[in-house]
């Protein structure tokens, strides 16, 4: 009896584990697309800005801001997600500034296909000449 109570069970490990993969492999492939986006959306962010002021300070440009936005992604990202980059002359809170947008697209876990598109903005207010 207590020989046959064993070869019942055989093969109950590897079902069991097909059955919680079948529910942690979903959970932890969610996870690691959530942080992927969260990078890529966060490093833009924050390259936008810094694009955003470097075309503010007085003497720059909004190319010059564009490029700036433009070495940041490509140092930090790579060039397959970012869509476009603009840094236009606007008004920031009624004062004459500077807008970068950028716009990337994140496919799921960065292996390709169609994915998600991002789009960021960073605002900075343009630097006025001090006359001497």
């Amino acid at each position: 009896m207590t020989r046959r109570a064993r070869t019942d069970e055989r093969g109950a490990a590897v079902v069991d584990f097909v059955l919680v993969l079948l529910v942690l492999l979903p959970l932890v492939l969610g996870i690691l697309q959530l942080a992927l986006l969260l990078h890529v959306r966060n490093t833009l962010a924050s390259a936008a800005s810094e694009g955003a002021r470097y075309a503010a300070v007085a003497g720059s440009s909004g190319p010059a801001g564009q490029q700036k936005v433009q070495d940041l992604v490509d140092g930090a990202l790579s060039e397959e997600f970012v869509r476009s980059v603009s840094v236009q002359p606007a008004s920031v809170g009624g004062a004459p500034g500077y807008v970068a947008v950028v716009e990337a697209e994140v496919s799921v876990l960065g292996i390709g296909g169609t994915g998600m598109l991002i789009r960021v903005t960073g605002h900075a207010v343009a630097e006025q000449a001090v006359a001497q």
